[in-house]
């Protein structure tokens, strides 16, 4: 009965009969009509004879008919005949032809979005060159279409469609080769990365037009590449790529690479980049093999190492991934309602339920389409039933596990959050995850400026997006730097001010204290000032008050720096103990990372890894993570300009500061830091001082600087001289200039010839008796224009800056005295009249501008210097200071410190903070410095490396080990070839500088000018500083 209904029906349809509306309702009232239905159907539309013209486009109408009408019910059939409606499309015969078209334009209009993975393939067949020319330009049409109602899906499908179509923008048939380029083109139009959107007519001209190949590749390496690059954005540009590495120019090859290595950097998901590596693998290796420029090599080189990391990755997922029987068995499983006669409409629905797993569509909303069509065939309970069980499995089927995956304990997960980083224009992590469990250790590795610090701060300040809110997840930075505003407070008081510890008990603070060392009768004492306490007690003071604070996460940045063996050990106990705190932890000592860290977590090309287990044996799976904690594996290099010559100095070993038997004691303090101490530097030191945290270090080099003076002894620094001190809080030299730039700051520093920071020392200010000792008349002799001997009482009122040397080769000082007239005074008056320090910062004037007048104070010359001391030009000069990350930060106040060419650097602790490339680069510079070096760390490996001569304090006294001396034997007189004999002026001028000149004797000098008066007398050219001499003793008269 059902045949002769169906037969009946189609009796009387023809193509102007308009009744196409009787069957739909037929098979919308009956849905087990269509597999006799559609049998017939595909039979009579697969009809090519003159005879069968009509059966064949009554046929066709149908289809459109039921695509029209009928299409929930009749999708899985009419979906499955476009294979032989693509056929029909290709008749000579307009009528079929015609039929045939519009019926597949009907179908792919009224199907569901995810029929689209099922319908290209028969696209794709029907579009082959074998194929009559109007079925293919149909099926590059169908294809076209997909890109305004289905793009999502079509995106997904580009690695599929791209290499199809392509074959056909080629194709000798006109008509063919303008569909493909109108279906590649709406294939572009769906790519969804704003990046590459404004290159696509270009990308798709470089398919017709090799030959434009290289100018593309060359815009296109301009791009900057910021956004996630998916498999719909690699399908288009990896083509173009494979062909610029084919290139014969190397610069075309070259620019290839970088694409590859921007965009690979970009990936989020490495399974997007799968299908495209076996290809692009072996394309960008025979390329770099066959560059012989040196810097290209190295280029592509770099980016097949990003390939292969993406290779790597990806070998270590795993993933059911979308397979049809799968799915199909996991729908049979979970349609138990379904009949037998629905096997086909069930593969259908298996099908779009693949598009759905493709795109990552798991929200119920969207999987309307595949309830529609299980309520064709059970009813809508069964059918949205049948869907709520299907999305888990579905979504485990795609889910991605890792060999690297944690271990499934009872661990309480704090945080899973994906988020980019920026840090001011710099992307630091893109689009990255992070996943961090109650209790665990994670040591942050990345290269310099990676981001470390940052992230952080992030996380600390609450900015990391997805990251829990603090009334959740309770996060404490540790940081060791005292504020200045607070630095006048004691211990407890200064943890007391925190905002985040209101209300605390006192008590409560002080027995936490106790925990971590301070005591009334142990070395730091709760009520001492907090500026009083050594770089070690800061950090455990810091530690004490995150203790009060009660983190579920704790952020350490360098917890071990100025820490010595002990205190090391101490926080390594401290941070283990934490069964229930999570940890973050940067830190360059590879030590306390292996015997803390459960987790390592690095950053590498703008993601985050996270690999369980300690440093070794995130090494062993990572070898070039070495790196980053040797000093030989370093490839920056810093530059520090050479000390030159010292007036009156010709031996390396001759000492230029000295201390004689200096005690010294805290103000407030009982106890005396320092007993007797009594040590040298000379150009030829290389001091390493070592000692646990507290023994006086610090101290000993702020009396050696001048920053503070001691009790008793003497302090003696050579009046030429130049000292550069980096303290151990590098920062308190910055910590009043963050608004402007490093550039800025250092141009500031030195702008009126000196160093405004050398003059800014406790050594320097004036006692009360020196003040009225400066005030008194004392007798003065000295000769007037005559010759005449006279004594006069005069009061110095100021020192006016110059200095000479008198004939028994001391220095004499040109004074202004009360009343107007000048004089000069020999240092021994000046000392007995209360002028010593004033005669000090003259010397340090002189020895400082004597370091500057090679150098012009440009902002050109300034960049260059910081870029010399590992800052690069984009920070240097673009960046305010407060911008800036710690390590950057030491590099700033090392390259301050260096601007006026020290004969003696004094560096205490400059491992804090810097990276292992940075730290390598510093000994590297330090090792070529001919000056003198004085280095206070706890980096073992650091101090041996440099410094053969030894300072151990110990509670306040001193002992000495090593070579003292050991530069003795070594280039012992000072090279004049070392210092800058040239100087690049604001405009990129360059001229020789000039020597010192050399001063003469009164004999000397007498026989120079007679030589000169006779060249003048006879005529003759005089040379530079001939003509100076000249000058100054009036010869031309």
């Amino acid at each position: 009965m059902a045949a002769f209904n169906i037969n009946s029906l189609m009796s009387n349809l023809s193509l102007v009969s308009g009744n196409e509306t009787a069957l739909a309702d037929a098979v919308n009232a009956n849905w087990t009509l269509l597999p006799t239905l559609f049998a017939k159907l595909n039979t009579d539309a697969a009809k090519t004879g003159k005879n069968d013209t009509n059966t064949a486009a009554n046929a066709c109408n149908v289809f459109t008919a039921l695509a029209n009408h009928a299409h929930v019910v009749a999708e899985p059939y009419l979906c499955s005949s476009l294979p032989v409606l693509f056929k029909a499309a290709g008749n000579k015969q307009n009528a079929i032809k015609n039929a045939a078209t519009a019926a597949v334009l009907a179908i792919v209009e009224k199907s569901s979005p995810n029929c689209v993975r099922e319908i290209l393939q028969y696209c794709f067949t029907a579009a082959k060159i074998e194929e009559n020319w109007n079925t293919r330009v149909l099926a590059l049409r169908v294809i076209a279409s997909f890109g305004d109602h289905a793009p999502v899906q079509l995106g997904n499908a580009l690695p599929q469609v791209v290499p199809e179509v392509t074959v056909c923008m080629v194709d000798t048939k006109k008509e063919v080769k303008e569909a493909a380029h109108a279906a590649m083109s709406a294939a572009c139009d769906v790519i969804g990365n704003r990046d590459i959107e404004h290159m696509t007519s270009h990308i798709l001209r470089s398919i017709t037009n090799p030959e434009e190949v290289p100018e593309i590749m060359h815009t296109l390496a301009g791009v900057t590449f910021v956004q996630s690059v998916q498999s719909p954005a690699l399908a288009m540009v990896v083509p173009l790529l494979i062909r610029g590495l084919a290139s014969r120019v190397t610069a075309t090859r070259r620019q290839a690479a970088v694409i590859i290595d921007n965009m690979s950097k970009l990936v989020d998901d490495p399974l997007d980049a799968a299908p495209f590596l076996p290809e692009l693998m072996p394309a960008l290796a025979r390329s770099a093999e066959s560059m012989s420029d040196p810097e290209a090599r190295a280029v592509s080189e770099r980016a097949s190492a990003q390939l292969n990391r993406l290779h790597g990755i990806i070998a270590h997922l795993h993933t059911q991934g979308i397979k049809f029987d799968n799915v199909l068995n996991a729908l049979k499983a979970n349609a138990p309602s379904a009949p037998p006669t629905a096997e086909f409409a069930l593969a259908h629905i298996a099908s779009m339920i693949c598009s759905l797993m493709g795109i990552k569509q798991f929200d119920p909303s969207e999987w309307n389409d595949v309830i529609s069509q299980l309520t064709v065939i059970t009813n809508a309970d069964a059918a949205n039933a049948t869907v709520q069980a299907l999305i888990p499995i579905c979504k485990e089927m795609v889910k991605v596990t890792s060999d690297e995956e944690e271990d499934q304990d009872d661990a309480e997960e704090l945080c899973n959050c994906q988020f980019t980083l920026a840090y001011g224009t710099k992307i630091l992590l893109h689009n990255t995850q992070m996943k961090l469990k109650r209790g665990a250790k994670y040591g942050l590795l990345g290269g310099n400026d990676s981001g470390k610090t940052t992230l952080m701060r992030a996380i600390a300040n609450g900015s990391v997006e997805g990251f829990p809110d603090a009334a959740t997840v309770r996060t404490v930075f540790v940081e060791a730097d005292i504020l200045g505003e607070l630095s006048h407070l004691s211990c407890v008081d200064y943890v007391m001010q925190d905002p985040r510890l209101a209300g605390l008990d006192r008590s409560e603070v002080l027995g936490v204290m106790a925990t971590v060392g301070f005591t009334e009768d142990g070395k730091a004492k709760p009520y001492h000032p907090v500026s009083s306490l050594s770089g070690g007690w800061r950090m455990k003071l810091a530690l004490a008050r995150a203790m009060l604070q009660k983190a579920d996460i704790l952020l350490l940045d360098e917890p071990t720096n100025h820490l010595d063996v002990i205190n090391v050990a101490w926080v390594k106990n401290y941070i283990n103990s934490l069964t229930n705190v999570t940890a973050i932890m940067v830190s360059h000592d590879s030590g306390f990372l292996n015997d803390c860290c459960t987790h390592i977590m690095q950053i590498n090309r703008l993601k985050l890894f996270i690999q369980k287990g300690n440093l070794n044996a995130f090494i062993q799976k990572n070898p070039e993570a070495v790196a980053y904690f040797s000093l030989k594996e370093s490839k920056l290099k810093f530059s520090f300009p050479q000390p030159g010559p010292i007036e009156g100095v010709k031996s390396r070993s001759k000492a230029l500061m000295k201390l004689s038997h200096c005690d010294y004691t805290y103000p407030g303090n009982d106890k005396p830091t320092l007993y007797d101490i009594s040590v040298q530097v000379s150009m030829a030191s290389r001091v390493g001082c070592v000692g646990e945290n507290g023994a006086g270090k610090s101290t000993m080099i702020k009396v050696l600087t001048g920053e503070v003076v001691p009790q008793t002894g003497e302090v003696y620094t050579h009046p030429n001289a130049r000292v550069a001190y980096v303290a151990q809080h590098a920062f308190h030299h910055i910590e009043q200039h963050l608004n402007k730039t490093p550039n800025e700051y250092i141009r500031w520093r030195y702008a009126n010839g000196e160093d405004k920071e050398s003059l800014v020392k406790v050594s320097m200010i004036l006692t009360a008796e020196e003040e009225q000792l400066q005030k008194e008349q004392f007798e003065i002799t000295w000769k007037d224009e005559d010759g005449v001997q006279r004594k006069a009482n005069k009061t110095v009122a100021e020192l006016i800056g110059n200095r000479r040397e008198n004939k028994d080769k001391e220095y004499e000082y040109e004074v202004k005295y009360r009343g107007g007239d000048e004089g000069w005074l020999s240092l021994k008056v000046l000392q007995r009249r209360g002028w010593t320090k004033a005669c000090k910062a003259v010397d340090a004037r002189l020895a400082q501008r004597a370091g500057l007048y090679v150098r012009t104070l440009s902002s050109a010359n300034v960049e260059k210097h910081l870029g010399d001391c590992g800052l690069e030009a984009e920070f240097a000069t673009h960046y305010r200071m407060s911008a800036l990350s710690g390590g950057q930060k030491v590099k700033v106040v090392i390259a301050a410190a260096m601007w006026n060419q020290p004969h003696i650097l004094i560096l205490d602790e400059p491992t804090n903070y810097l990276d292992r490339e940075s730290l390598g680069a510093l000994a590297k510079a330090i090792e070529e410095f001919q000056g003198g070096v004085v280095i206070i760390s706890h980096n073992n490996e650091f101090v041996s490396t440099l410094c053969p001569e030894e300072w151990v304090m110990d509670a306040g006294h001193l002992t000495t080990k090593g070579e003292v001396g050991w530069m003795n034997r070594q280039d012992d007189k000072i090279n004049d070839q070392q210092i800058i004999t040239e100087m690049t002026d604001a405009l990129g001028n360059t001229s020789e500088v000039k020597k010192p000149k050399k001063t003469l004797s009164k004999r000397d000098l007498k026989a120079k000018l007679k030589i000169i008066k006779k060249k003048i007398d006879d005529g003759e050219e005089l040379d530079s500083e001939e003509e100076e001499l000249a000058n100054e003793n009036k010869l031309y008269g």
